[in-house]
């Protein structure tokens, strides 16, 4: 849908943007000279009313000379600055819940066109920890949300539910690097649930990024599902050059890198950085509101993402 929101603003945006150069440089001036020549033919001041008549424009010309600044700036700001998303699930928990409405900065990994997405300014690329809007790879169409875990070159390993990284060996390094774990201590258990199974806290950190997941100590590692990739163990993957290995916080409720491969580069949408509004949608089968009328307001939610 986002796609499909695009091309119709690009759309939007050159036919009003048409209308509104027609408007300022042919047909206004044509306006205001029909006025001259009508003022030429009275011996007295025409009426307002009359001039204002003569140089209004018709509703098909006014309405997009209107309308094109707002819609050119939201496509500017929606392309190339900060574009809003919705959190359909709760993969990302407890960063990121169902019924948050994030800011993505689209600026921060390059700016590509809106249509065809092709980079045409390099700014930055992905750090290890960052939350990242990707199209998601079996499916373009959609958008999906995950966090950045490998690098390219880099060799990952989940095990125990536990992470292994190996970073990718530069030709500067004396010696290549070996895996390290990455740091995740227990703080709580806590409320969240899956299926009625109590999920456990910890806080993990990656470089200079620190943040909390979620794990269901009850499931077992999925690994017959995982990615196959030559070369590697089954619970291994080592990131391709230009592509990115992804992970949700969820940890046992999330449908990422682990079993479909990884992101490339091309499919990067931007980097999730705030919450704007959160929403409650608690709300029981017996009502007759629909599920997409909130039940409350998170503000406590609101806020930079970690």
């Amino acid at each position: 849908m986002a796609v499909y929101f695009s091309i119709f603003l690009v759309i939007v945006t050159v036919i009003t943007g048409i209308v509104w150069l027609a408007d300022k440089f042919y047909l206004a001036p044509q306006r205001q000279l029909k006025l001259v020549n009508a003022q030429e033919q009275c011996e007295s001041e025409l009426d307002e009313k009359i001039v204002e008549k003569i140089l209004e424009a018709p509703f098909f010309i006014d309405t997009p000379v209107q309308i094109f600044p707002v819609i050119a700036f939201v496509l500017i700001l929606r392309s190339f600055i900060y574009e809003p998303f919705q959190i359909p699930s709760g993969s990302m928990m407890p960063t990121l819940l169902d019924g948050d409405f994030i800011l993505v900065n689209k600026f921060n990994y390059g700016l590509r066109d809106p249509v065809v997405r092709n980079k045409f300014i390099e700014v930055g690329l992905p750090e290890r920890g960052d939350v990242v809007v990707f199209k998601y790879p079996i499916n373009p169409q959609i958008d999906y949300i995950k966090r950045v875990v490998g690098l390219p070159g880099d060799r990952i390993i989940y095990r125990n539910k536990i992470i292994y990284i190996k970073p990718a060996c530069k030709e500067s390094d004396d010696k290549c690097p070996d895996f390290e774990q990455v740091k995740q201590t227990f703080k709580n258990k806590t409320d969240y649930s899956d299926d009625g199974m109590p999920l456990t806290r910890y806080t993990s950190t990656m470089g200079d990024k620190t943040h909390d997941l979620l794990v269901n100590e009850k499931i077992l590692p999925r690994t017959q599902h995982y990615f196959k990739q030559g070369g590697t163990q089954a619970n291994e993957f080592l990131v391709p050059k230009n592509q990115y290995f992804v992970m949700g916080d969820n940890r046992d409720n999330s449908l990422d890198g682990r079993f479909w491969g990884f992101v490339p580069e091309e499919n990067l949408v931007g980097e999730a950085v705030a919450v704007w509004m959160s929403f409650d949608f608690e709300r029981t089968s017996e009502s007759f509101l629909p599920r997409w009328v909130p039940t409350g307001v998170r503000l406590s939610r609101i806020g930079g993402i970690e």
